[in-house]
C-alpha cells in the first residue's frame, strides 16, 4: 500500500514538474525566490498599520509569530524527523526531475514555503474577518500562496504532499496561535483584535 502511494506520488510529481519551458523556468525561479516578495510583505505591514493603528503591534506580532512558528515547525522539526528526500535528491527519480536553480537541503517534508505562505494567508484572513475588512487582500494572498507553493513543485524541490501538508501545518499553527493569543488577551487584556 505504502509503495503504491509512493509511486503514485512520483507519477503525479513528474507530470507536474515535467510541464516546463524557458519562460516559466525564469518566472518560477523568481516566484519561488523568497526575496522577490519583500515589497508584498512591506505592503502587508503598511496595510496592518493603516487598518489597526491602536492594535498594530499585537496584530503584527500575531502574523510574525504565526509565520515564524510555521517555518520553525516544518524546517526545525518535520524535515529532520521525517528525512524524506526532496525530489531532486531522491535516488529513485532525481535523474528525471527538472530542477530550476538550487536543489536545496536534502529533505523536503514538509514545505516551509507552503507552510509560511498559508500561515500568512490565514493570519490576514482572521484579522480581516475580525475587523470587517475587505477580503480582497486575503483572496489575493490565497492565490499568491497557491502559486508560490506550486512553484516549489515546478522547480523540482517538493513533492505535492510536501506542499499539502505544509499548507495544513501553516493554517493549523496560525489557528493555534490565534487561540493562544485570545486566551492571553482574556487574562491580560492587551487588545488583540
Amino acid at each position: 500500500m505504502i509503495e503504491t502511494i509512493k509511486y503514485t506520488e512520483y507519477d503525479w510529481f513528474l507530470w507536474l514538474n515535467g510541464h516546463h519551458n524557458q519562460f516559466f523556468d525564469i518566472l518560477m525561479y523568481w516566484v519561488t525566490y523568497r526575496f522577490t516578495w519583500i515589497p508584498l510583505y512591506i505592503y502587508i505591514i503598511y496595510y496592518l498599520f493603516q487598518n489597526t493603528k491602536n492594535r498594530f503591534a499585537i496584530n503584527l506580532v500575531f502574523v510574525l509569530l504565526s509565520v515564524g512558528l510555521s517555518d520553525r515547525f516544518t524546517s526545525g522539526f518535520m524535515k529532520p524527523f521525517f528525512h524524506r528526500f526532496r525530489p531532486c535528491h531522491d535516488p529513485a527519480i532525481q535523474n528525471l526531475v527538472h530542477v530550476v536553480g538550487d536543489c536545496g537541503g536534502q529533505f523536503g517534508f514538509a514545505s516551509s514555503h507552503a507552510s509560511n505562505s498559508f500561515a500568512l494567508v490565514m493570519a490576514i484572513y482572521l484579522l480581516a474577518k475580525l475587523n470587517n475588512w475587505s477580503l480582497k487582500l486575503p483572496a489575493f494572498l490565497l492565490f499568491w500562496a497557491i502559486i508560490v507553493s506550486y512553484s516549489r513543485i515546478y522547480v523540482g524541490v517538493h513533492f505535492p504532499t510536501d506542499i499539502v501538508v505544509g499548507a495544513i501545518v501553516g493554517i493549523m499553527i496560525t489557528l493555534f496561535t490565534y487561540i493562544f493569543l485570545k486566551f492571553i488577551n482574556q487574562k491580560l487584556n492587551f487588545s488583540f483584535t
